[in-house]
C-alpha cells in the first residue's frame, strides 16, 4: 500500500535527518579570510558581522532578481527570531545595500544585510564550486580573530531548506507544476476604484 511505504520512507528520512547532523557537527572546520562587504552603515567585515557570538549563519541569496532566494529568505525571514537566539545571522547577496534595504523592506525582511558586489567572497566562498553567486548558506566559527569555515548547503526546488517543498510534496506538487512569484495578487475583472494606473 502506498501509504504504508510513505510512513516507511518518513522514518528513513528521519533516521537519515539524524546521521547528516551528526556528520555536519563533526565536519572539520577550516580557516578562511576577512572578507569586506558594504552596508548601507559602510564597510563591514566578516568578523564583524558574528557580532558577539561565535557562530555565523551566512545566507547566500542571489539578490532582488531571483524569485527562488526570495522564498527561501521569506521562510527563513519567520525563523529568524529562533535562529538570532542560537547564532548571528546575515543575508548577503550581490545587489547594492541601498536595493538591498529596499527589496528587504518591501518584503518586511528583518536581516542583518551586506553586499559581497559579486568579489571575492561570493567566488571564494561559493556554496557550489565553479558557481559564484549560487543560493545557499555557510556557517562560519569564530576562534578569537580566526574564521572557520564549519558547513555549508546548497538551496534548490525540493531541498530540505525550505519546508514549502515539503508542503507541495504533501499535495502532490513540485517545481514541474509550481513556481514561486513576488505576489500571488491576481488583478480582479473590476475594481471598485475605477482601476486606474493599477500595476499588473
Amino acid at each position: 500500500m502506498p501509504g504504508d511505504r510513505i510512513v516507511e520512507l518518513e522514518r528513513q528520512i528521519g533516521e537519515l535527518m539524524a546521521e547528516l547532523h551528526a556528520l555536519q557537527k563533526e565536519n572539520p572546520a577550516a580557516p578562511v579570510s576577512n572578507y569586506t562587504f558594504e552596508t548601507l552603515a559602510g564597510e563591514t567585515t566578516l568578523l564583524d558581522l558574528f557580532g558577539d557570538r561565535e557562530r555565523l549563519l551566512a545566507i547566500h541569496n542571489m539578490g532582488q532578481g531571483c524569485r527562488y532566494c526570495t522564498l527561501w529568505a521569506d521562510g527563513f525571514n519567520g525563523l529568524l527570531p529562533h535562529l538570532e537566539n542560537a547564532l548571528a545571522v546575515v543575508l548577503l547577496s550581490k545587489d547594492p545595500p541601498e536595493t538591498q534595504r529596499r527589496f528587504a523592506n518591501a518584503r518586511g525582511w528583518r536581516f542583518q544585510l551586506a553586499s559581497h558586489g559579486g568579489g571575492d567572497y561570493i567566488r571564494e566562498q561559493s556554496v557550489m564550486e565553479g558557481h559564484d553567486n549560487y543560493p545557499g548558506a555557510v556557517v562560519y566559527q569564530r576562534d578569537g580573530d580566526t574564521i572557520l569555515r564549519k558547513n555549508a548547503c546548497v538551496f534548490g526546488p525540493g531541498d530540505i531548506y525550505c519546508s514549502m517543498w515539503t508542503l507541495l510534496g504533501l499535495a502532490g506538487l513540485d517545481e514541474e507544476n509550481w513556481t514561486p512569484q513576488f505576489s500571488y495578487w491576481r488583478r480582479p475583472d473590476s475594481l471598485d476604484d475605477g482601476g486606474k494606473n493599477v500595476l499588473d
